[in-house]
């Protein structure tokens, strides 16, 4: 994988601009003469979405201004009214997407990849394809289990000759590395398998995962035409991996398609309500989304299929050459290599309908906050390469709205104070100076109001239309399931803002990132621990509604909605991180999710390999060897050659 340096934003908006400056690919390596359908459909509606956004934004900001005399803190209501449009834009558009999202639910859409009508036949003989896991300080026990689960699925679909598995190893902690050993012989030596799977520990350990994959296909990917990425918590249907095998032969041009990854298997109330959210309102914003992207999809960096030999050709990631002379890597790789493949003229493909493909939530607020600051620093290095020469449309929108997805945080932040400011200064504002609130504000909080709303209530009409309600409890039940989700996601809301906003501040100043792995096993968060992560915020937010109190005790109501949930984040983080209360909502029949109501046999297989003893038997066994060492470890000689070569 030989990768191209960057062109960077500078020259290459230079290039855009003025057509030179710049180096590297200008165009994709395969010009289409005449667009296919797909495309001239994708341009249609992405014009549609791009004149319903500007105009429902145009509309709202022209409300507010009406209610601002400009002649009053001129500079701070000008600063307000930009803000409000930039960031009413952006729910418009997930608002937009969510309604083409639900109407694609009802009669689906005939330009899109689908499962639906297509051919069964046996693989052909040259789908080699390699189901590759990389994994880096985990917990063995359940990453091994899921894999232990999919490796048996596999097994049972019949095309298991076609596949190889690897699980490829950054680990650096030799107790670590022994109890993977201990687990990949369990696995290997394991009845009802019946698949080939490798393991091996990386000696450099560079660029993270992106260095991973890449150190695989330098080794081992001409050897295979296809290969599948998990992540340390994917579990996949044998059938679900054979489909994606077939999508790939039916559809030549697709280098990459996305499957859409249910997410299930923890009992903390906060992970069932992010997995019960995801499964009612996140999947029209996931449908939304292909609809306007179409063969110019989304790539999340697993439970996806990729096209070997275009991808070692066009997505090797070079590194990043700072302004002080030093060297960054690029950490959001999947929407990069998305973007590459895409300039290559190759397709990424979201498959929304395909079932079997499986991930975990964060079990807490905590974590998510924490891996929301990895995925934040990883989009804000993105933003680089919006000016990339070559790229699509679809994909520089792609990477600002990843900038966008993290940014709109402080961005929020930054509107609510000064409209706080507006309001304490208190000369001309508009509630105060009038006898009720007037008509254009009240315009403004319905509208805002609807598109925050209302993809919640599509998504349970989503259900119900399509006679999907027995799934999530019932008709009553997922109506009540959709209020409680809706409520603690407002709570929960200031704290994200915070953390996000904490996150692009960390991000844009260079300091140092921890990224550690997840838990994968649900743990109840402790007070103290609560208390010692938010403690900063708490006493600076006190301070600040003191203040606001002694300034102007009429604007308390008003702040309340966002002051509350941020002096009880310790409290709030704390009962949603806890087991056993996520348990009593399950069994009361709220945030069911179908997966719980009729489990999958992968998942059963699974859940239950992780409660299981052996692989921590072996794992305590060899721990109290030496460590092994830092070589390819496989259970036959032909990957041993391989390496060697």
């Amino acid at each position: 994988m030989v990768a191209q340096p960057w062109t960077g934003f500078r020259r290459g908006l230079a290039q855009a601009i003025f057509g030179a400056g710049a180096t590297g690919e200008s165009a994709p390596a395969a010009e289409i003469a005449q667009p296919a359908p797909w495309q001239q459909a994708a341009a249609r509606r992405r014009n549609a979405l791009l004149w319903l956004i500007g105009l429902s934004t145009c509309g709202t900001t022209a409300l507010l201004a009406a209610t601002q005399p400009l002649a009053d803190h001129p500079v701070l209501r000008i600063a307000h009214l930009m803000l409000f449009a930039l960031l009413f834009a952006w729910i418009a558009a997930g608002f937009f997407t969510a309604m083409m999202g639900f109407l694609v639910q009802l009669r689906g859409d005939p330009h899109a990849i689908s499962v639906k009508g297509m051919a069964r036949g046996p693989l052909r003989a040259d789908a080699r394809t390699a189901v590759i896991m990389p994994i880096c300080n985990e917990q063995v026990t359940t990453v091994f289990a899921g894999l232990r689960a999919t490796c048996e699925s596999l097994a049972a679909t019949g095309a298991a000759e076609l596949f190889d598995v690897y699980v490829l190893s950054d680990t650096a902690d030799p107790a670590l590395r022994a109890a993977e050993l201990a687990a990949w012989e369990s696995l290997r030596n394991s009845a009802g398998t019946g698949v080939r799977v490798y393991y091996r520990v990386r000696e450099r350990r560079t660029r993270r995962k992106a260095g991973n994959v890449a150190d695989f296909c330098r080794r081992w990917g001409r050897n295979y035409r296809y290969m599948v990425v998990l992540d340390a918590d994917s579990v996949m249907t044998g059938e679900c991996l054979v489909t994606l095998v077939r999508l790939m032969q039916a559809h030549p041009q697709a280098g990459i398609i996305q499957t859409a990854p249910r997410t299930c298997g923890l009992d903390t109330l906060h992970a069932r309500a992010q997995q019960f959210a995801g499964r009612v309102a996140g999947r029209l914003f996931t449908v939304g989304m292909r609809y306007w992207q179409l063969g110019d999809s989304h790539y999340w960096g697993h439970n996806a299929i990729i096209r070997v030999e275009p991808f070692m050709r066009h997505c090797g990631l070079a590194p990043i050459e700072a302004e002080d002379g030093t060297q960054k890597h690029v950490l959001s790789h999947d929407f990069m290599e998305a973007a590459l493949m895409g300039r290559a003229g190759y397709q990424t493909w979201l498959v929304s309908d395909l079932e079997g493909s499986y991930e975990q939530q964060p079990a807490n607020l905590l974590e998510e906050l924490q891996r929301d600051r990895r995925w934040c620093q990883g989009n804000m290095l993105n933003a680089r390469f919006i000016a990339e020469p070559g790229l699509s449309g679809v994909h520089r929108a792609m990477l600002a709205t990843g900038v966008m997805a993290y940014a709109s945080a402080p961005l929020w932040l930054c509107y609510l104070l000064l409209g706080s400011a507006i309001w304490l200064l208190g000369d001309a504002a508009p509630v105060e100076k009038t006898a009720g609130v007037p008509i254009e504000i009240i315009g403004l909080w319905a509208a805002t109001g609807v598109m925050l709303f209302l993809p919640r209530v599509l998504g349970v009409a989503s259900i119900v239309l399509n006679g999907e309600q027995r799934e999530y409890g019932g008709t009553l039940n997922l109506v009540k399931g959709a209020v409680l989700e809706a409520g603690l996601s407002m709570f929960q809301a200031p704290l994200r803002m915070v953390g996000h906003t904490m996150s692009v501040l960390v991000a844009v100043t260079g300091l140092r990132l921890d990224w550690k792995s997840p838990a994968r096993e649900a743990q109840d968060i402790e007070w103290g621990a609560a208390t010692r992560h938010f403690a900063p915020m708490v006493g600076v937010m006190s301070a600040l509604t003191i203040a606001a109190l002694l300034i102007n005790p009429g604007a308390m109501p008003w702040l309340l909605p966002v002051v509350l949930p941020l002096l009880l984040a310790v409290p709030c983080t704390v009962f949603t991180s806890q087991v056993g209360l996520g348990r009593r909502v399950r069994a009361g029949g709220l945030l069911l999710i179908p997966e719980e109501r009729r489990v999958p046999s992968v998942l059963q297989h699974a859940w239950s390999y992780a409660k299981g003893t052996p692989i921590r038997l072996w794992a305590e066994r060899l721990a109290r060897r030496a460590a092994p060492p830092l070589l390819v470890l496989a259970p036959s000689a032909e990957l041993r050659s391989r390496s060697a070569s």
